[in-house]
């Protein structure tokens, strides 16, 4: 489906939903009577636990929904039409912004819901943002070479979640001041424990052996590299639409592999290792370990459920930790 005629589809979803919408309202018999509730919609996974960490108890009773709750890549969700109207009808709208929510332009500007907050964490870091980059080694996208891309994983940055969650907390605290010493509390807490984990990072950083980790996958870790210093290679950029690496690509890789002396190789979560097994083979001892670094893109809550009412037993901090004691197998820690 081309990117034009999707968008097509959407509004016309929308704008469809919206008269039905507001003809309904008119209504008593409509079934669809405002229950009172601040409605909020979160795209993803990180954007929907910090959230609902800074709601803590709830004490407005706000309702909170994950929009990509069914496993499915961020890159490549396309929204349903109870999606849309989840969205039409929201208080607070958290998406990541860039390329991959195109379409969440569309639906906004077709709802018109003007007492809606919408909260764009691409647009909350401005100038903060990073640019999409091919490194020496890394494969790139033909078709993209001379549009200018910005990487979309800002989640992955603890520096990043902190700001964020203040974004979140303000925007709380808007829709609902009669409780927003709560949230401003529930977000210093937050905030603490995020910061703690961010000094943990570099902590670990500055003690290991190699400055340089190596991605024989797709890179959404750039906003993490940048924070604590970090080199690295990889395949493929974060949002690459390329799944084949060239012979060229796999030695390039192999060889760095050797002359750093990496004991290991990272793939992202949900990749099925080959291209970093076939790069292992090409490396001169054959025996470097594989590791998995979560990047949460098709994150749900069912996988994370601990089979009570929405209470996981994953949250953005504990994938983050583990990320960690990952990271410092990959640093000869």
């Amino acid at each position: 489906m081309t990117t034009s005629f999707r968008k097509k589809i959407i509004l016309t979803v929308t704008a469809l939903l919206t008269a039905g919408l507001l003809a309904a309202c008119g209504g008593a018999s409509s079934g669809m009577e405002d229950s009172g509730k601040k409605k909020i919609v979160a795209t993803i996974f990180p954007e929907y636990d910090w959230t609902r960490n800074i709601l803590g108890e709830n004490p407005g009773g706000a309702e909170l929904t994950l929009l990509v709750d069914n496993g499915v890549d961020l890159h490549s969700f396309q929204p349903s039409a109870e999606d849309i109207l989840k969205i039409s009808t929201c208080d607070l709208f958290i998406y990541v912004g860039g390329e991959s929510d195109e379409w969440v332009e569309d639906v906004l500007k077709e709802a018109n819901n003007s007492d809606m907050i919408v909260i764009d964490l691409m647009n909350e870091l401005g100038e903060a943002v990073q640019e999409e980059e091919v490194v020496e080694g890394m494969e790139a996208d033909a078709e993209d070479e001379e549009e200018t891309e910005y990487d979309e994983h800002v989640w992955l940055s603890l520096k990043n979640a902190i700001r964020f969650c203040e974004s979140i907390s303000d925007a709380l605290c808007k829709l609902d001041p009669e409780n927003q010493d709560t949230y401003q509390s529930n977000l210093k807490a937050y905030s603490d424990k995020l910061a703690e984990l961010d000094r943990d990072y570099q902590e670990a950083v500055s003690a290991g052996t190699t400055d340089t980790i190596l991605f024989g996958d797709r890179f959404p870790f750039r906003y993490l590299t940048e924070d604590y210093g970090l080199k690295y290679y990889a395949a493929f950029a974060g949002c690459s639409a390329e799944t084949e690496a060239s012979f060229k690509t796999i030695a390039f890789l192999a060889q760095k592999i050797d002359e750093l002396s990496l004991p290991a190789i990272f793939t992202i979560d949900g990749s099925d290792q080959r291209l970093a097994a076939s790069i292992i083979q090409m490396t001169a001892s054959k025996d470097q370990e594989i590791l998995v670094l979560d990047s949460m893109q098709s994150i749900t809550l069912k996988t994370t459920s601990n089979n009570t009412s929405d209470n996981t037993s994953e949250t953005y901090l504990s994938i983050m930790e583990r990320n960690l004691e990952v990271l410092k197998e990959g640093l000869k820690l």
